[in-house]
């Protein structure tokens, strides 16, 4: 059976991601990989507050709470995702990186990812 430091580590090998964090709610890592220099206790800790807000949005625009976003900046992609009630997941990917893959894998396997915590 897979380990969720596997899921991890397979995630962080796919081609264009440099950053895969599973954290809680409180912002703490509780597994990551990331390239050198990015740290995943300073990014870790933005998430919590990040999907909050997307939260409100979904509540105000009748779409119910965040299940998975994407966001774009000029040097690539932030993925965050509600694994459960008590886990998020941050991937950071480079500009060119194929997300459609890595977005259906995460859609169907979300429940068994956060499974393993």
């Amino acid at each position: 059976m897979a380990s969720i430091r596997d899921v991890v580590e397979a995630l962080a090998r796919r081609d264009g991601v440099d950053a895969v964090i599973i954290l809680g709610n409180d912002g703490l890592p509780i597994d990551s990989r990331t390239a050198d220099g990015v740290d995943p206790e300073d990014l870790a800790a933005l998430v919590p507050s990040i999907i909050q807000a997307c939260d409100q949005l979904g509540r105000h625009a009748e779409r119910g709470a965040l299940v998975a976003g994407v966001l774009e900046y000029g040097a690539g992609f932030a993925i965050v995702a509600n694994l459960s009630a008590d886990a998020k997941l941050l991937i950071l990917s480079r500009p060119r990186a194929n997300l459609g893959p890595l977005l259906y894998d995460l859609s169907r396997h979300r429940a068994e990812i956060a499974g393993l915590l």
